[in-house]
């Protein structure tokens, strides 16, 4: 029994000694990974474990920025640029893969680990964690690219509704679309058609208050291509609306736009300035204040977009102007935009919002809306400004380190605190 016992300490010492000396190895591993700073989910950082995952850009060997963008066929492109700093200063990379519609989140994901795993490798290359990478290609290459049938063009379509309700409420909505686009390096076609209509309905006693409200619309725009800074285009649109007071409208606005930076940039930043001109036709529901029930209107809209993404955060911006051409006084001035920035180590603002000087509402109701329909928001009422307004700030603080993933329970939090206020 004495044996026995010695032989089970012995065996449990050395297996004890085993460990820690893996854990040790592991340890010395983990001191020499990279250092990267960026948005990482749980995946992400199951399946890249050789490299640290720091709370803040300034412990990073490399950071990176992800952005994404619409694509033609509905997909989404994803395009991330490494940036090396410290030892790594003057290392820059940008990769991109392009998401189709119809995959799914796992797809997506996957090739997400995948672009990301190639553009850290020469980073890693540099590490002593360098000589147990392998890098191999799964893949068959064919020779040739087959032809596409649908040259470029997309059609997608939808139906979209919900009912809610209780004893004394009731709320249904339903809605539909149907949209057809072609996009290239020298075209982008879209064509969309939307249909709207909700009812909904309070009991009170015995009082019943209904408001319904619908809207129809056929959209077109075509853009060309010019050259990386210059392109040409117009919008079409027929529609009708309860709310605007439209029995039936249609616009064409032609335009041209130019881009500070090149239309190759847009993914990091733009500074893009269209200019529209055009003829409107108004057919009202009812007449307006103005006492028309038919109009034809030409009118202008001058209007800046910049977009910016860096290491300290993004900024989105619009401003924009437009105006009828038979009374100037009939305007509108706007502005809306969203600003996300790392104060400090640690300490991130965002604000977002929008305002417009509103003196442009020429289909306006001349007779009085019921209270009711007021209160439910269904009848267009005047203005003569509007705005919104939201602010987050977030401060996080202790280890610099976000490696370990714990699901349990469903908390995916480590350390450190975060303390958020939003409005």
């Amino acid at each position: 029994m004495k044996r026995i016992t010695v032989l089970f300490v012995f065996t449990l010492s050395v297996l004890q000694s085993f460990s820690q000396g893996q854990s040790l190895q592991s340890d010395t591993l983990r001191k020499d990974a990279l250092n990267v700073f960026m948005e990482s989910s749980d995946y992400i950082r199951k399946e890249i474990p050789y490299i640290n995952y720091v709370r803040d850009i300034k412990d990073a060997g490399v950071y990176i920025i992800s952005t994404d963008q619409r694509t033609g066929s509905g997909g989404t492109e994803y395009t991330f640029f490494f940036v090396g700093q410290h030892q790594y200063a003057g290392m820059t990379d940008t990769l991109s893969f392009v998401a189709s519609p119809d995959e799914t989140s796992d797809v997506t994901r996957q090739k997400t680990v995948s672009t990301l795993k190639m553009g850290l490798m020469r980073y890693v290359a540099k590490t002593p964690l360098s000589k147990y990478m392998k890098i191999s290609f799964t893949e068959p290459l064919k020779e040739t690219v087959s032809t596409d049938k649908w040259d470029s063009w997309v059609f997608r379509s939808s139906v979209y509704g919900f009912i809610q309700g209780r004893k004394t409420y009731r709320y249904q909505y339903i809605s539909g679309n149907l949209s057809a686009s072609r996009i290239t390096e020298n075209w982008k076609i879209n064509i969309s058609s939307n249909i709207n209509q909700n009812e909904e309905k309070f009991i009170l006693d015995d009082t019943t208050i209904l408001g319904k409200n619908s809207s129809k619309s056929l959209s077109t725009l075509i853009v060309k291509s010019l050259t990386d800074h210059w392109s040409i285009g117009g919008t079409a649109r027929f529609g009708a609306s309860m709310y605007s007071n439209e029995q039936f409208t249609y616009s064409i606005m032609p335009g041209i736009e130019y881009d500070v930076f090149p239309y190759s940039e847009s993914t990091r930043r733009q500074l893009r300035i269209l200019y529209t001109i055009g003829y409107t036709y108004e057919n009202y529901i009812d007449s307006t204040i103005y006492d028309k029930v038919k109009e034809n209107l030409w009118s202008h809209t001058l209007s800046a977009s910049y977009e910016v993404v860096q290491k300290w955060g993004n900024i989105d911006l619009i401003v924009g102007y437009s105006n009828y051409f038979h009374d100037w006084s009939k305007n509108n001035l706007y502005i809306s935009g969203g600003i996300e920035l790392r104060i400090v180590k640690g300490l991130s603002i965002t604000l977002a919002g929008s305002a417009a000087m509103v003196h442009n509402q020429l289909g306006l109701v001349k007779k009085d809306v019921p209270v009711d329909q007021i209160l439910l928001q269904r009848k267009e009422l005047a203005t003569r400004y509007e705005y919104f307004t939201s602010f987050g700030l977030t401060y996080t603080f202790g280890s610099i380190y976000n490696n370990v993933v714990n699901p349990r329970f469903g908390s995916t939090g480590g350390g450190g605190m975060t303390i958020s206020i939003s409005n």
